[in-house]
């Protein structure tokens, strides 16, 4: 009767812990607009729960159907042990993940380059270098040390342009204007852009542009300039703007004005926040796109979701119609500090002269 009782009040405790666990979750990412220190401490343990328990349900899925075969062939006392082991094989299998992603999302930034020929731009502009950050999501578990380190190794790259090509915030300008103040450092001959992304519009877009605005990057609100002759840089609002207009007044991708009166005869880059934006860039000459948005899935399963999402672009370079694409695994991470077969990544892009 002892280790029966021992044994209910530790499937009590165990059952009461999960639930303040999974409470912890919608409790940590709304206090980020009422106590936002709290939520920041408390996400170190709410969001790599998350991950944990999305990466168990996958583990416990994948392992259900052999145990389903084997325990035909078993008696009950057998059959109960096959579950405590199959339970414990997914519990082992995802904390172990975790921490590995976790050790992948807070190590380096691994620098890509990635070389795209522009048949129309001018053999002087060969080896013109953008360098591309993107999905930074400071705020929760991102704060200043981690965006200082992102600031630096641009720097370090001395690019021609950077190009923040949106998500670089997750909560209100007030409580995490510190953190992003080191963009204020980026460095480039030519300028640093931006565009919004989809969390923008969860902060508050209009405030949000105007303090990156401050800290000395050029919002490209469907717009166009000229970086160099012969090569001009467009950006247009996020996809999803166009949802946020009333609330937001005047926002929404809007790719032919961004794209009214330029010369044909000149290279065109586009920054977009989402990889299926490059459909309406093709209609419109763009010669190379560049977008986030999808983090390349950050923790494995869960890039066949985001790849169904984006019509098949996930990562790395892609072609649409003419209008070549480079989507970025990005340099931060959303929820989790987890990032699995996706590692953190600054892009440099080089154009060269075809």
């Amino acid at each position: 009767m002892r280790d029966a009782e021992v044994e209910r009040r530790a499937r009590r405790a165990i059952t009461v812990g999960m639930v303040v666990m999974w409470i912890s979750i919608p409790v940590t990412t709304s206090a980020r607009l009422w106590a936002p220190a709290f939520a920041s401490t408390f996400a170190w343990i709410a969001m790599p729960w998350m991950g944990f328990v999305g990466l168990a349900t996958v583990a416990l899925l994948l392992l259900e159907v052999p145990r389903q075969v084997i325990q035909r062939r078993t008696d009950l006392s057998r059959r109960a042990f096959l579950a405590r082991v199959t339970g414990g094989t997914a519990g082992v299998v995802a904390g172990g993940s975790v921490i590995a992603g976790m050790t992948q999302a807070r190590g380096e930034h691994e620098v890509v380059d990635v070389e795209v020929r522009l048949a129309k731009l001018p053999r002087a502009l060969d080896g013109f270098t953008i360098v591309q950050l993107s999905d930074l999501h400071t705020g929760l578990t991102i704060d200043r040390a981690f965006v200082q380190r992102v600031v630096d190794r641009a720097n370090a790259l001395a690019p021609d342009a950077i190009a923040l090509t949106g998500d670089l915030v997750d909560g209100p300008v007030a409580d995490i204007r510190d953190d992003v103040a080191p963009l204020a450092g980026l460095r480039a001959r030519h300028g640093v852009f931006a565009v919004t992304g989809n969390h923008e519009y969860y902060a508050g877009p209009d405030a949000w542009i105007a303090e990156i605005t401050r800290l000395g990057a050029r919002y490209l609100r469907n717009e166009r300039v000229t970086l160099a002759p012969g090569l001009d840089l467009a950006g247009v609002d996020d996809y999803g703007a166009d949802k946020y207009a009333d609330r937001y007044p005047g926002h929404g991708e809007d790719l032919p004005r961004a794209t009214a009166g330029r010369d044909p005869s000149h290279a065109l880059v586009l920054l977009a926040h989402q990889p299926r934006q490059v459909r309406t860039a093709a209609q419109h000459g763009v010669d190379l796109q560049l977008s986030g948005h999808t983090h390349g899935g950050q923790i494995w399963p869960w890039h066949f979701i985001v790849k169904l999402q984006q019509g098949g672009l996930l990562a790395g370079r892609y072609e649409h119609e003419g209008t070549q694409l480079y989507v970025t695994r990005g340099c931060g991470y959303w929820g989790p500090p987890v990032r699995l077969f996706a590692p953190l990544e600054i892009t440099r892009v080089i154009l060269r002269a075809a």
